[in-house]
This record gives structure tokens, sequence and C-alpha cells, in this order.
């Protein structure tokens, strides 16, 4: 985060009014922290490429480093959407598969600090209303038209999802992960987490 947006969020992550922030604060707060979950995984947690290529038994073909990539793009493509001219087209099916960061740990650190530096470097001044258009395939082509703090939020609830799934393989692994790790924001804030992100209240 930006030093002033670091500023603001440490001077409220002690207590549960992270609400009293500015939305997009929130949602800068949000996406920064999933994501460096995903970079302290693999700085302290994982200590093997190994780790990240294991194929897991209960989910076929699904490995850590496909899901941190995976999530990590959906950054990077939103990111690099909002950072260029209008009209703001794009795809979260444009990733680029088979990418050194799904096999190597330090390249996943990297491919990480890099997404929190851009999410750093862009969001403080965007605008949550900014228009967007998305194309996706379902797998039929469609076109919807939506704005970026939607995508912002849903690509911290996406990183989640698969942060979940990291959490499977993990456990298939014998590796033990921060109790707060893959389980979504609501979640927590039901559970009464103490967890960065159970701190809010609904």
């Amino acid at each position: 985060m930006s030093v002033s947006t670091m500023v603001e969020v440490e001077s409220h992550s002690n207590g549960s009014d992270i609400a009293s922030l500015s939305p997009l604060t929130q949602l800068q707060f949000v996406s920064t922290t999933v994501l460096q979950q995903a970079l302290d995984l693999v700085e302290n947690i994982l200590t093997s490429d190994d780790q990240l290529t294991a194929q897991s038994k209960f989910l076929p073909g699904s490995t850590i480093g496909k899901h941190l990539r995976h999530a990590r793009d959906h950054f990077i493509l939103l990111i690099e959407c909002v950072s260029g001219p209008a009209p703001h087209i794009f795809s979260y099916d444009t990733r680029s598969r088979n990418t050194p960061m799904e096999t190597n740990l330090s390249e996943a650190r990297e491919a990480l600090k890099q997404a929190i530096s851009r999410v750093e470097e862009v969001v403080p001044t965007a605008n949550l209303d900014l228009p967007l258009t998305l194309n996706a395939v379902t797998p039929f082509m469609q076109t919807f038209e939506t704005t970026f703090g939607r995508e912002l939020w849903f690509a911290g609830l996406h990183a989640v999802h698969h942060w979940s799934m990291v959490r499977v393989i993990a456990g298939e692994l014998d590796i033990k992960l921060h109790d707060d790790f893959g389980f979504a924001p609501s979640t927590l804030v039901y559970k009464g987490s103490e967890a960065l992100l159970g701190k809010a209240k609904i």
C-alpha cells in the first residue's frame, strides 16, 4: 500500500472499525491482505518447489502453484485494464498458463510481490465506479457491463476461493496453514475471528 493508505489501515487494524475506511481503501486492504497471504505462504511456509507442483489426490489436475497463479492473474488483468486508456474492455479468460511461478518458489514470490505493488500503485487513484466491459466464456461468449469496484471485490473473493483449495492440497502434503487462510471474510466476521479480514462488522 501507499504510505498514507498503510498508515490509515494500520491505525484501524487493531479494532473492528476497518469499516470506517473509505470503500476504495477497504477494497485495497482486502486485496493486498489476500495477496499477502499467498506471499507469506511461498516465503515462510512452503520449503521446496516440489510443493508447488504436487498433484492433488482430491482435486484432479490441481496444484498449489496453479491456484496461486490463477488467482494472481485476475488481479493483474483487472489492474492492467484500468491502467490503460478507455474504453476499458477485458477478459479473465486471457490468462497465461504454465508460467514459472507455478513451479518455482522464487518466481512465485516475485510475481506476488509485483501484483501487490501494482494494486498499491493503481487502486488509490482509481475510480470505484469506473465502467468496464467484461467479456467472458461461460462457455458461451457473454459481455457484461461492470465497474472497477465490483471487479476488485470479485478478485479478492475469487482468490480466497482458490486459497481454500490450496488449503486442501496443503493438508494432503501435511503442511499447516494459518487458521484464516482460505476462509471468506464473511465467514471470519461471522465467527468473530481476530484475523485481519474478520474484524469489520457486517
